[in-house]
């Protein structure tokens, strides 16, 4: 008699535990979706609040952007732009349509080029390792040109084939584009997933430096722990109910068994 009170004892005992344990992982299932949700959501408001998607329709920053090709560029102030930044901007006297391209010179900076085939920026010669393999960094050459203040000097990385500020030399500003008319930074290539862009080391060592990436790494790893959040609680969520329900049928037969 003893020795069966002991055993149902310890089953009830085993019984109860498991059901504990499934009764916790719901719990914890729960939070975990919960938790997932916040993570998921939150970062698409982030990255909807930091990030904007754009359309390369020419190869004029081939190989760094193909034609074709979606970026997402994160929405800056034209004061925050240095040099070897990929922008998005809107100039009315080179089109309607927003245009990307590479700052290689800020206000004060005299551009030329070249030198040993490579652009030089107040005299120092840049490495450009984005431009296309075997190419000088300009096919025309680029006389020696001063950026007013409060402007850019911009190229695409297709120097070949880009309508950019050495197209518009002779105008006023000479080339240059306001600060005012950036939008955007270029962080990545979204589609095409080739992933974050370079910052260029350069132009590195000049006045400024260089820029720092954006957060859009933190906005992906956001996302993404969200999905997996929400996917581990809720695949544990009925592993979790099945313990506990095996519990019960356990205890509700021992029970009907005394």
């Amino acid at each position: 008699m003893s020795t069966t009170r002991s055993t149902e004892d310890r089953t009830g005992r085993t019984a109860g535990t498991h059901e504990g344990h499934g009764r916790l992982g719901r719990i914890l299932s729960g939070a975990a979706v919960a938790l997932g949700c916040v993570l998921f959501l939150g970062g698409f408001a982030w990255g909807a609040l930091l990030y904007q998607p754009y359309a390369v329709p020419t190869g004029s920053m081939a190989p760094t952007i193909g034609a074709g090709e979606r970026v997402l560029a994160q929405r800056i102030d034209g004061a925050d732009v240095r040099r070897g930044d990929v922008v998005v901007f809107n100039e009315a006297e080179w089109g309607d349509l927003p245009m990307v391209k590479r700052v290689v010179g800020v206000g004060g900076d005299e551009v030329a080029c070249c030198t040993g085939g490579r652009l030089t920026v107040n005299g120092e010669p840049v490495d450009e390792p984005y431009l296309p393999s075997g190419t000088p960094a300009s096919v025309a050459g680029i006389p020696r040109t001063t950026v007013p203040e409060g402007r850019l000097f911009l190229l695409g990385d297709e120097r070949a084939g880009s309508l950019d500020s050495t197209a518009h030399l002779q105008e006023a500003g000479q080339g240059s584009v306001s600060r005012d008319a950036v939008v955007a930074r270029v962080d990545a290539v979204a589609w095409p997933m080739e992933g974050m862009l370079d910052r260029p080391a350069g132009f590195a060592a000049l006045p400024g430096g260089i820029s720092e990436p954006g957060p859009l790494k933190a906005v992906v790893a956001a996302v993404a722990g969200g999905v997996v959040l929400i996917l581990g609680g809720a695949a544990w969520g009925p592993v979790a109910g099945r313990f506990g329900h095996a519990a019960r049928a356990r205890r509700t037969g021992q029970a009907r068994g005394v």
